[in-house]
């Protein structure tokens, strides 16, 4: 029996195939080459099977200094991913209501998505820098001794880093939340005000239950996005390097498989991540089923 399926379906298979190796690829190879032995290359074959590499990276004795960036990254991370939620939260809220305006505001809190973020970390660095002449031109005016003796600049990860990463997470937090309230049905609350809840209580009981999931994937997209993002960072986090930075800067000195052990342990963590949201999205709409 002839084979009832055009020759175009053989051909887009194949060029599916092939575009999930060239992206999952590079990830099966790094991970497979943080397992080698402690004689292990950069390049294939691998030599041997073991966790040295792991290991050594935990015990913070290699080339690579995890330890700070990584909490680094991890504390700003949360944070980035924290306020994405809240103010794509109240955002959504605000646009539910027509107000003079909220079209420029809209296109205005979307548009740092096409922006090169290398300019968006420089404009940022550039603004922050700025910042510091006005500063030390202010403790030079009223005699601030620790601003003359002590301030170097106001650079860091959670002022200018901070800011970078959110023009990064906002866009994106507020898209998913504008779409959201769209298809809300107003009628849930209208019921509850009906009932004598106060505008709190339907937010709370009524409103939050509802776009919870949403929340979910808006914090996911929060962290993961703070989490490895290089090119906003750049610029503007002053001396202090995030994990992602980190590696970039090590990647011309790093000789050997750990920073492939690096690679593994975060995107591992990244995944871990992914999978506890969605069964945390899993229980929810189960409980919800279930009342």
């Amino acid at each position: 029996m002839a084979d009832p399926r055009p020759r175009s379906y053989y051909v887009l298979a194949t060029f599916f195939g092939l575009f999930l190796l060239f992206l999952y690829g590079p990830m099966v190879a790094i991970f497979i080459l943080s397992f080698q032995g402690p004689a292990g290359g950069l390049v294939f074959p691998a030599d041997g099977f073991s966790t040295h590499w792991f290991e050594k990276l935990w015990a913070g004795t290699g080339q690579v200094a995890i330890g700070p960036a990584l909490r680094r990254s991890f504390v700003l991370a949360l944070l980035v991913m924290v306020l994405t939620v809240t103010i794509s939260v109240l955002a959504g809220l605000a646009f539910r209501h027509k107000f003079r305006g909220s079209t420029l505001l809209l296109y205005v809190a979307i548009s740092s998505l096409i922006v090169p973020s290398i300019v968006v970390s420089l404009g940022i660095a550039l603004e922050f820098r700025l910042i510091d002449d006005a500063i030390k031109a202010l403790g030079m005016a009223w005699g601030i001794d620790w601003i003359q003796t002590e301030f170097v600049s106001a650079l860091g990860p959670f002022t200018s880093g901070l800011g970078a990463h959110l023009s990064w997470t906002l866009p994106f937090g507020l898209l998913i939340m504008f779409a959201v309230f769209n298809r809300f049905d107003p009628a849930y609350e209208e019921a509850a005000r009906d009932l004598g809840a106060s505008p709190w209580q339907t937010f709370r009981h009524v409103t939050l239950p509802i776009i919870a999931p949403f929340l979910i994937g808006v914090a996911v997209f929060g962290f993961t996005l703070s989490w490895d993002e290089l090119a906003r960072s750049s610029q503007v986090m002053g001396s202090d390097n995030t994990l992602p930075m980190q590696l970039a800067a090590k990647t011309t000195t790093v000789t050997d498989p750990e920073i492939y052990a690096l690679g593994s342990a975060t995107t591992a963590g990244s995944v871990m991540l992914i999978i506890m949201m969605f069964t945390l999205v899993g229980v929810m709409q189960r409980r919800r089923r279930l009342k």
